[in-house]
């Protein structure tokens, strides 16, 4: 009797522990919400109608320039997709990584490699292994993603809405994008656990985590399967599910590669997105799989990450200092 009372106290702390999370969890992000949603309003209220001519300026230039665009491919759909969703995303991902591609070859400019997170990795880079990510980056583009464009382009006919002459406006992109992230978030995260299932991680996963200190390119450099079900899948169906312009979509996808490229490309750089909850992915393979964190906050799937120095690190850098330097390692203890 006493193992069954001990082992329903177990359960029931457990139970209860989960739902304390949740609810932290909750209050943080209504707290989050809640705060911006006042700063939000009180900017409006303040510069209203300032921001509001601004707005109109700005409308009239994109409303113009996109049936520009649109006439000038005479209204063929086919074209204009295959621009928006694959060429303006494709660039936007290989110029941004060619800045990083200089530095980890190089070792320069300096005001890049100082913001290595893993000192004394890819310094330089293996340009062997190099010209195999790229290799492989490149094939998952053409051979992958581009292929799976087509049913996309139907599913967007289908809606009626992605060819608008007409452009969304900013306020109804804004709606657009908190739930293409929510859905990526979702997706990424049980897409990215099941291929970590032993099997899955020997035969398809295992390839991406060949570089545990991640550059730029590695973003896309996996096996086939995990670019169709992690990379592809989870970015293409929150625009499939809104109908969404083409506009937004060639926004989202470029938005959704240099996302993830600085979240692979082992520099901690100022004002740009924290990198560090990722890289900890791939320095430790069972820790932080998701994109925002929320899922493995709830998961506890980043109680390791949360008692590292990498944790401390894991946010915006808003001066010239590198994290390495401001939040250093501890000293390691002598033997």
């Amino acid at each position: 009797f006493q193992m069954k009372r001990d082992s329903g106290y177990s359960t029931m702390a457990e139970q209860q522990k989960q739902e304390e999370k949740l609810w932290d969890a909750m209050k943080i992000t209504a707290r989050v919400l809640g705060t911006g949603l006042l700063i939000f309003t009180a900017l409006v209220n303040t510069v209203s109608w300032y921001v509001q001519s601004i707005w109109d300026i700005l409308g009239d230039f994109w409303q113009t320039t996109w049936l520009q665009f649109y006439y000038l491919f005479e209204g063929k759909e086919w074209t204009i997709f295959l621009l928006g969703a694959a060429l303006v995303p494709g660039l936007a991902f290989w110029c941004f990584n060619g800045i990083f591609i200089v530095a980890d070859v190089t070792g320069k400019p300096t005001f890049i490699t100082r913001y290595r997170i893993q000192p004394g990795k890819n310094d330089p880079v293996d340009t062997k292994k190099l010209r195999q990510a790229i290799y492989v980056a490149l094939c998952n583009q053409f051979f992958i993603s581009l292929p799976m464009l087509v049913p996309m382009f139907y599913v967007m006919k289908w809606w009626g809405n992605t060819f608008s002459k007409e452009l969304p406006t900013f306020h109804w992109f804004l709606v657009e994008l908190s739930i293409f992230t929510l859905i990526e978030e979702i997706l990424f995260y049980y897409t990215h656990r099941l291929v970590h299932l032993p099997l899955l991680y020997k035969h398809i996963h295992k390839k991406h985590h060949e570089w545990t200190a991640p550059i730029g390119v590695v973003s896309i450099y996996a096996h086939p399967v995990e670019h169709i079900l992690s990379n592809t899948l989870p970015v293409m169906t929150g625009p499939m599910v809104m109908g969404s312009h083409i506009v937004s979509i060639a926004a989202w996808f470029s938005l959704a590669l240099i996302t993830t490229s600085i979240s692979h490309c082992g520099y901690h750089l100022p004002f740009l997105p924290s990198p560090e909850f990722h890289d900890f992915h791939h320095l430790k393979f069972n820790q932080c799989y998701g994109v925002l964190g929320v899922l493995d906050y709830l998961h506890g799937t980043d109680t390791v990450f949360r008692q590292t120095k990498a944790y401390e690190r894991h946010r915006v850098l808003l001066s010239l200092t590198p994290l390495s330097e401001s939040i250093p390692e501890a000293p390691k203890r002598a033997e």
